[in-house]
């Protein structure tokens, strides 16, 4: 309960509050922590005796020759769920330090409390993770995952939806309080299950038992990315699965992948359901659609105003005049600058073909924004 870097952690923050040296002392009496770093590890009589009777114990100057370890001050019990756990001591004069003492211990203990409900939290979030990793993994359930998803009160049997939600990659990762707010916030069915999944997803397993309509897991999850851009500046994307019986619920996930996909491109919320292209496209390799790019727009990689004026193109639905406008250049130089595209790929914007091949080229390129020529 008690261990070094909680005990340091508290020597620190008593340390703000008052200047006299301060030791954090375990149940046998041995310091774990002091702002006199030479007397860590070396025992304490005076604070073995106050965990023993449970009261507070003054030491005076007259006191020392009798206690070993001891230098005038007063020891505190530190009380977490009635039971003490170890003493905090500060050393002075008794009549200057006894005034803080009720402050510094339940400062203190409020500290240990914090840290407790800290560490079980952890532990919840990363029992909960494992086991919906793991369920989403098995296509029937061991007897050890029924066990444990009795324990957890969750219902295998139901038909579910799979949501992956992303947040876009930060510096630093999301701290304990974050993680705690986000889960606690989102709103959630007695049947729904939600996890963390590392450090920048949430797993969001749907009860879609009685025939969930899209429009209410998109409200759902409209709500929650609008809290996390209004409470934490946190952009966040979404992709959804299917509904799908429990057998069959690592297909729901996959499903989910395959949407986040373009979820991460558009940032918003995609349904697979809404894919048509990109069921297909989303079962290529990494590799194919790397020697797909070599093979097709590889020499515009280094002509970025060829590349801007084919990507605009796709983006004004191949409509001339719209692309010309919006990159603010005369038709003949986009004519141009299309024939050149022909020249170097030998495939022509004009034709369906050639045009769907260029098209496919660019979304490839858009999943891999770093490729580089061989």
């Amino acid at each position: 309960m008690l261990h070094p870097d909680l005990a340091e952690k508290i020597v620190r923050e008593v340390q703000r509050l008052i200047t006299e040296e301060i030791i954090v002392v375990n149940t046998e009496g041995i310091i774990m922590a002091s702002t006199n770093t030479d007397r860590i590890g070396t025992f304490h009589e005076g604070a073995l005796i106050t965990s023993q009777q449970k009261k507070k114990l003054i030491i005076t100057e007259k006191d020392t020759p009798q206690l070993k370890g001891v230098k005038s001050g007063i020891n505190l019990p530190i009380f977490f769920q009635h039971e003490v756990i170890g003493v905090i001591g500060i050393t002075g004069d008794p009549k200057s330090v006894t005034p803080f003492g009720e402050i510094i211990r339940k400062m203190t203990e409020l500290l240990i409390s914090e840290n407790y409900y800290g560490e079980q939290f952890d532990y919840h979030s990363r029992g909960m993770e494992t086991f919906v990793l793991e369920w989403l993994q098995a296509k029937e359930p061991s007897a050890d995952l029924l066990e444990r998803a009795r324990a957890l009160t969750i219902n295998l049997k139901l038909n579910r939806t799979a949501v992956i939600i992303e947040f876009e990659q930060r510096k630093q990762p999301l701290s304990r309080d974050m993680w705690s707010s986000i889960l606690n916030s989102f709103s959630i069915n007695k049947n729904d299950v939600v996890t963390r999944s590392g450090n920048e997803r949430i797993i969001l397993l749907i009860d879609c038992s009685e025939s969930l309509q899209p429009t209410s897991i998109k409200h759902r999850l409209e709500q929650f990315l609008l809290f996390m851009k209004n409470n934490f500046e946190i952009s966040a994307f979404a992709g959804v699965g299917q509904c799908a019986a429990s057998s069959n619920l690592h297909q729901s996930y996959a499903q989910a992948e395959r949407a986040l996909k373009l979820a991460r491109r558009n940032r918003g919320i995609i349904f697979d359901e809404e894919l048509i292209l990109e069921m297909v496209t989303g079962e290529i390799t990494p590799e194919i659609k790397a020697e797909y790019i070599q093979r097709s727009i590889a020499p515009l990689l280094t002509e970025n105003d060829l590349l801007e004026t084919l990507k605009e193109l796709f983006k004004q639905n191949h409509s001339l005049k719209n692309t010309a406008q919006a990159l603010h250049i005369h038709i003949n130089t986009l004519h141009y600058r299309l024939k050149k595209i022909e020249e170097l790929t030998h495939l022509n914007p004009n034709t369906i073909h050639d045009l769907f091949c260029l098209y496919l080229a660019v979304l490839f390129l858009d999943e891999k924004p770093n490729f580089k020529r061989k």
